[in-house]
């Protein structure tokens, strides 16, 4: 009989296994086992980091940082455990906790703390993403185990070189250079009048777009000089802005930026209105020549 009843009390045994330690107890017993620990011997490190992940459910995550480095950190570990086992010991108390309540609320409520309850900018969150992807290929590159790994820094840098150079190309886009296909051969710039003479032919041929865009560029001779369009640093909406009837240049700019930032096709009525607010401006040139 006592030998039938040996597999039960083994089931019995193994169907009860011993509770984690509590939270007090999981702390003090990692700062036992690395207390004496030498930096190169990992050993103890695992022991403490197998303590505190059952003990405290991951919530001392730089603790652990300090555990899971190789070689351990364990200076660094010592510190943090003695400072968290000396708040265990001498927990923060109140007799009123409704009143400590309150006075918490009142002061979170004030005005320098707003910054807490208002959500992530958009710049925040394009960061955050960015370092984000970052991370994934760090650990696509290098796996994510606890070992060490290469610094990240030259990963942020190669990221910030390709954003730079993405600005750049938009903003050398944005310069008012779209006139390769109706500049003329020679370094000699070109006058308001062959570029509303190219517009007639253009437009002529069907080429609306094309057309908007030697519209433009007389335009913006007309206002800036006859180099403007080739080699200024400013916008197309910048240069029109200097004309005293800015507002009256919107149908012609609005339909320039829409064909060549957003690459929309320009239809036979809204050609003509932007024809007929340059051709004023057409005018103007014929005055002064």
């Amino acid at each position: 009989m006592a030998i039938a009843a040996l597999p039960a009390a083994a089931r019995v045994v193994e169907a009860d296994p011993l509770p984690p330690p509590t939270y007090v107890e999981a702390v003090r017993q990692a700062y036992n086992l690395i207390q004496g620990a030498s930096p190169s011997d990992t050993v103890p490190a695992r022991a403490a980091l197998r303590v505190m992940v059952d003990g405290t459910r991951g919530t001392q995550p730089e603790i652990l940082a300090d555990l899971s480095a190789r070689p351990p950190l364990y200076g660094d570990a010592r510190q943090r455990l003695a400072a968290l086992l000396a708040a265990l010991d001498h927990p923060a108390d109140t007799s009123d906790p409704g009143l400590a309540q309150q006075r918490l609320r009142d002061v979170m409520s004030m005005s320098r703390y707003d910054a807490l309850h208002r959500p992530p900018s958009l710049l925040d969150r394009v960061q955050q993403w960015i370092q984000d992807r970052i991370h994934d290929l760090l650990r696509l590159l290098f796996g994510s185990g606890s070992g060490a790994q290469p610094p990240a820094l030259w990963l942020y840098a190669i990221g910030i070189a390709v954003l730079l150079g993405l600005v750049v190309l938009i903003a050398r886009a944005g310069r008012g250079r779209f006139s390769q296909g109706f500049e003329a051969p020679g370094d000699r710039p070109r006058l308001p009048a062959d570029y509303f003479t190219e517009a007639d032919r253009l437009a002529a041929a069907g080429d609306r777009v094309g057309a908007i865009r030697a519209l433009c560029a007389a335009v913006a001779a007309t206002l800036a000089g006859e180099g403007s369009w080739a080699g200024s640093p400013l916008t197309v909406r910048e240069i029109f802005q200097r004309a005293p009837d800015y507002p009256s240049l919107r149908p012609l700019l609005l339909p320039f930026e829409a064909a060549v930032y957003g690459g929309r096709q320009v239809d036979r009525a809204t050609y003509e209105r932007a024809a007929a607010v340059a051709a004023a401006y057409r005018v103007k040139d014929q005055a002064a020549a």
